[in-house]
């Protein structure tokens, strides 16, 4: 049996009854010195699998402005390990991933301070071969950082930072085996989740500062697109024609529909709001 690592895996939930077992089978029990779930109110059997697992839970209310989840954890229960990875239900640690993981946290002369991660992708069952690539900054070093401060005033629903990146002072490295990604909750879920999503994504743009000198090319990129009708083919044809979502067919096709009709609610609005005011 392998030597836990000096890690804490910090999963954030709410209602994930369908996801959460899978994603405890798949992390095991020698990965990480410590497993934490932070649950926002579940009202399914959430909680009841992961204490069966033994697993400790802290309960978070969140008062609609900051912090959210995660900050809010860091802040107030600041991990004792040197390293913490943020899971979400619906990620499965794959043994190719925890190997490289269990490399790179053993390297002592490595100066990084955080990771990002890759993620598979998988829609109506199947693992997606093409289109973006899903890549996280999830692991990083305790005391390195934390998710980018929004001064949100009840503006949303959202009580996890999903589009929020980490600000850490320090080098970044990647691992490249990649996490699954499979949400076990439907197309209906999907469809909701991203319409909450895009709402927030409409309101940051319209109340808070789009210029940040921490942003990634992407993050800068999105929100100069996102006051043009443009953004949804945009995405759509770099999706399916220039990243091979076409590769997968029809799923493929209905997955690069669904994301264009996702960055299209964006711009639409943004412009019932700005026309509104």
């Amino acid at each position: 049996m392998n030597v836990p690592l000096d890690l804490t895996i910090a999963i954030p939930v709410r209602n994930e009854a369908s996801n959460l077992p899978g994603c405890l089978a798949a992390i095991g029990s020698d990965l990480a010195s410590n497993i934490v779930i932070i649950d926002s109110g579940s009202t399914d059997t959430t909680i009841s699998i992961a204490q069966q697992a033994g697993i400790d839970v802290i309960n978070f209310n969140w008062n609609g402005q900051f912090p959210k989840k995660r900050n809010w954890f860091l802040r107030n229960y600041k991990p004792a390990t040197k390293w913490v990875l943020f899971l979400d239900a619906d990620e499965y640690l794959t043994d190719n991933f925890k190997q490289e993981l269990r490399t790179a946290l053993r390297e002592e002369s490595s100066q990084n301070v955080g990771y990002w991660l890759s993620y598979s992708v998988y829609f109506l069952g199947r693992q997606l071969r093409g289109g973006y690539p899903l890549r996280k900054l999830a692991l990083f070093r305790v005391g390195a950082g934390e998710y980018e401060r929004i001064d949100e005033n009840q503006w949303s629903q959202l009580d996890m930072e999903v589009h929020e990146h980490p600000i850490l002072n320090g080098e970044i490295g990647v691992l490249h085996s990649k996490i699954d990604h499979q949400d076990f909750r439907g197309v209906s879920h999907y469809v909701l989740k991203h319409n909450e999503y895009a709402t927030w994504e409409a309101a940051r743009f319209l109340k808070t500062s789009t210029t940040n000198a921490n942003w990634t090319w992407k993050q800068r990129l999105k929100y100069r697109l996102m006051q043009s009708i443009w953004i949804g083919p945009a995405y759509f044809l770099g999706s399916f024609l220039l990243l091979g979502g076409f590769r997968d067919g029809s799923r493929g096709l209905a997955f690069a529909i669904l994301k264009m009709s996702y960055f299209t609610q964006i711009y639409c609005k943004i412009r019932e709001s700005g026309d509104s005011n």
